[in-house]
């Protein structure tokens, strides 16, 4: 459970597949698949961020046999931001890419991807960023997404000056109500805009249902059919007015797989977390089958009294977003109740706590992997039990060069 030689940690196994609504009770289904052994933690600094390699080609045998097709997929790169990730997704065929900011966009086209969606609307000084992309790298397939005239003005304007073409999907809004306009003619007038504009190349529709967080599946279906309607309906209405829909870039997490269902084929399925995968989405969506790949190895530096045991393992090495009290989850430690988190500590609270010296080692699944992973400078890799390697998470500032 917890290691007294510090050169040597084995962890409990556990693939999650259900997690109670206490937030404090697990329901996991136990397996032999995955060995979460490290031969040598002795140069893992904690709190120290680690991926289990099996775990994570597991993963994307899934999300592949999900989609159907690797040309079908088009991975967000939020959650690793990592070249090497990227490396092993274009190994396996997958040339299609998905990012939020221009430091994973430079990072995706450093690797040679040739297809990036940028999926984010532009104002500001990211306009004129999305020019100097372009011009940096001209053999890439470069998409943004709009759902207002003014910015997307500015971008013609921009790609005018500069003599070059930017596509851009519109972005649909099916009730998330974070961005994108909803159906209906003021969204046609805007494709229809994106038409006239000089500079703009009207790529499709961006369709991202985050509001689609059903537990139960036949729900979320009914749900994400719903979005698709409104999507098909708009793509209708485009067509009608002489312009093409070369594309829909559709889903998250939980929805991209019924998206993939669908035999239409201009739907591109975007998985979200699902390389990853972290508890919350384990509680969350029960009929994935998914594991959390990337854990938190952390060390006891206290074992004060009232039964607590503190860990390195503050909210500058997890994401904070999550409420206090549920931002990780320690298989090892079932009755962990979180009491108290600062920048550089965690408490519990377990009546195990007798058990604990400070330099004990725990594996911690973190609640909401994507800006856990963009707290880390590197992430250590572990394959066949041992630390492989280092990868630097490279796309976690929002600025490479460009």
């Amino acid at each position: 459970m917890r290691s007294r030689n510090r050169s040597r940690c084995r962890f409990k196994v556990d693939i999650i597949r259900v997690y109670a609504e206490t937030d404090k009770i697990w329901i996991a289904t136990m397996t032999e698949a995955f060995s979460l052994s490290i031969a040598d933690t002795s140069e893992i600094i904690s709190p120290g961020l680690v991926l289990f390699r099996e775990i994570m080609e597991s993963n994307l045998d899934e999300m592949t046999r999900q989609a159907g097709d690797v040309s079908r997929l088009r991975p967000h790169c939020k959650t690793h931001k990592m070249p090497e990730v990227i490396k092993i997704l274009l190994g396996r065929g997958i040339t299609k890419h998905k990012c939020a900011t221009f430091a994973e966009a430079e990072m995706l086209a450093e690797c040679g991807v040739k297809d990036i969606c940028l999926a984010y609307n532009l104002v500001g000084p990211n306009v004129d960023r999305a020019i100097q992309f372009r011009r940096a790298y001209p053999d890439v397939t470069f998409i943004i997404t709009a759902d207002h005239a003014v910015p997307l003005q500015q971008l013609s304007d921009a790609a005018v000056a500069a003599d070059l073409g930017v596509e851009v999907l519109i972005d649909l809004d099916t009730g998330q109500h974070r961005t994108g306009i909803e159906y209906g003619a003021g969204a046609v007038e805007l494709y229809q805009l994106m038409g006239e504009l000089p500079g703009i190349i009207p790529a499709g529709i961006h369709l991202y249902d985050g509001q689609n967080h059903q537990s139960d599946l036949q729900e979320r279906i009914e749900a994400v059919n719903e979005c698709w309607r409104q999507a098909v309906a708009l793509k209708s209405d485009i067509e009608a007015i002489g312009l093409s829909v070369p594309r829909v870039v559709a889903g998250g997490t939980g929805s991209f797989p019924i998206y993939a269902s669908l035999a239409d084929p201009v739907i591109e399925a975007s998985p979200g977390t699902n390389i990853f995968f972290d508890s919350n989405y384990g509680r969350m969506f029960p009929d994935l089958h998914y594991v959390p790949a990337m854990r938190i190895l952390s060390r006891v530096i206290s074992c004060p009294s009232n039964g607590r045991v503190t860990f390195d393992l503050g909210y500058k090495a997890c994401a904070s977003d999550p409420p206090a009290g549920s931002r990780v989850v320690i298989p090892d430690i079932g009755d962990a109740d979180a009491v108290l988190q600062n920048e550089e500590h965690l408490v519990i609270k377990t009546d195990a706590h007798a058990e604990f010296t400070p330099g004990d080692e725990i594996l911690a699944i973190p609640a909401h992997v994507c800006p856990t992973s963009a707290l880390h400078k590197s992430v250590y890799v572990i394959e066949n039990g041992e630390v492989v390697d280092q990868w630097e998470i490279t796309a976690r500032d929002r600025k490479i060069s460009i």
